[in-house]
């Protein structure tokens, strides 16, 4: 008898009424599966997310951005057709719901519009890709790799190994800088000054020798030598090579800049340091009016 009673009561507390939401009654048994179903789907889409991000899209010729892509907007699909079965298996009305989300979301949307452009911002740059995951970015002078691109944010790991948090929007309205978008190939540009007392053709001839020996500077396209400019104190000359990876730049420009150093060592050119030249001229004797003079005899006279 005590379990019986035990278990009417607690039918009796599961079917106890909360609240009325468009004439269907919201009890605390429905407010449980409406949850459990939730939580369900929610884990459902993360896994289905993995899956396919991990095992699934690797086995075809797809790009890593775009298999994320893919990958997060099945789990938003997942979760979406999840809360609709969810509100229908509570037996909720989803016409009604969707009045009152519309009433709600007049006087909400005022609050939340930073949210809300957040939110509209992350779905441009997930469908229209602007970015990618593995990008290298360039956002309000932050740069760094793109690792993760959520619904109302983008995390970037900058080259500090520092996670950067930055919302969409930053995306879609200010300028952004994406080294990787479309073709990974990037120019580097390398200055140096040589004395003008140097031989132009072994100048020439001695960036273009470090170009060829690096086995990392492309050779399509071809790396040019140029003399930009006429210095105070040396001819300003410039190597452009091509490097197959923007994000290796600043160790290619190392290793290029070691090279240079020690190929004008071995032919004897000479990188100048900024000289200014000093003109001391000597003092000019002032005239002095001979009347003022005697007015005003010098101090200490007898």
């Amino acid at each position: 008898m005590e379990l019986n009673e035990f278990l009417t009561a607690l039918q009796d507390f599961l079917n106890m009424r909360l609240f009325e939401l468009q004439e269907t009654p919201v009890t605390i048994m429905s407010m449980v599966i409406f949850l459990v179903f939730l939580i369900f789907f929610l884990f459902l889409g993360a896994f289905v997310r993995k899956v396919l991000h991990g095992k699934v899209l690797d086995r075809f010729e797809i790009d890593p951005g775009l298999q994320y892509t893919l990958a997060r907007v099945s789990q938003y699909l997942i979760v979406t057709i999840g809360v609709l079965i969810s509100f229908q298996f509570v037996g909720i009305d989803l016409t009604g719901l969707a009045v009152i989300f519309g009433l709600l979301s007049v006087g909400i949307g005022f609050g939340l519009q930073n949210i809300t452009a957040n939110f509209i911002s992350g779905l441009i740059v997930m469908f229209e890709r602007p970015i990618s995951v593995g990008d290298r970015v360039d956002v309000a002078g932050i740069e760094g790799d793109v690792t993760e691109i959520n619904i109302r944010s983008t995390k970037i790991r900058t080259l500090n190994n520092v996670s950067i948090i930055v919302p969409n929007t930053e995306f879609v309205s200010n300028n952004v800088i994406n080294y990787s978008h479309g073709e990974p190939t990037f120019r580097l540009d390398i200055n140096v000054g040589v004395s003008y007392s140097s031989d132009l053709e072994i100048v020439l001839k001695a960036l273009n020798e470090v170009a060829e020996e690096h086995p990392r500077v492309m050779k399509i396209p071809a790396h040019q030598v140029h003399l930009i400019e006429f210095g105070d104190s040396s001819w300003d000359m410039q190597l452009r090579a091509w490097i197959s990876n923007v994000k290796d730049r600043y160790i290619l420009r190392n290793e290029l800049h070691q090279a240079i150093v020690k190929k004008f060592d071995e032919l004897d050119i000479e990188i100048p340091f900024p000289q200014r030249d000093l003109h001391v001229r000597s003092s000019v004797a002032l005239p002095v009016d001979s009347k003022k003079r005697d007015e005003h005899p010098q101090k200490g006279a007898k």
